[in-house]
């Protein structure tokens, strides 16, 4: 198997870490190939915030029901989809596609960078939404999809295998 593929396969949800900081350059380079993601019509609606101050974090661990690992997190990274930017028009929902396809990628190089993180989902709970509008103070076309919380792993994850070929169809259902 290649490298990109034993990367997908032993891609994990890591919610304990270790103490240690992840560093400007590898928390860019995770932005990066987030922004290698397609996009519609090549939009990039995208926006990412990335979080390294340990009271912002701790707050968004706050407000946040299924990101309380972010508190001892290295850092996280805030996906949001700019609706004004998107392909459609303010109304329309390419930029959760877009944003989704980036945050994939985001999970991808942080395993090749062996790091752990998980996907956190903040929209579309309103709940959510406005707590972390507040924080990070986002202007009302910015929407937040998810909070990624990274960090050194701890080990305890280990990766599934989710393969089930009875969901696999070949020309038709």
């Amino acid at each position: 198997m290649n490298e990109t593929l034993k990367t997908i396969m032993n891609r994990k949800s890591v919610r304990a870490y270790k103490e240690g900081p992840i560093s400007k350059e590898q928390l860019e380079v995770i932005v990066k190939a987030g922004m290698a993601a397609p996009t519609a019509v090549d939009k990039r609606p995208w926006e990412f915030i990335i979080i390294t101050d340990r009271v912002l974090l701790k707050k968004l661990a706050d407000v946040l029901p299924y990101a309380k690992m972010a508190e001892k997190a290295g850092a996280a990274i805030l996906v949001a989809g700019d609706l004004d930017r998107q392909h459609g028009g303010r109304d329309s929902v390419y930029w959760i596609m877009d944003c989704s396809a980036a945050i994939e990628n985001i999970l991808l190089a942080v395993e090749s960078l062996g790091l752990g993180a998980v996907w956190t989902a903040i929209y579309p709970n309103q709940d959510r939404i406005e707590p972390v509008r507040q924080i990070i103070k986002m202007p009302s076309h910015i929407m937040p999809l998810a909070l990624i919380p990274i960090g050194i792993p701890t080990g305890v994850e280990k990766p599934k295998d989710k393969w089930n070929p009875k969901q696999v169809h070949w020309n038709g259902w």
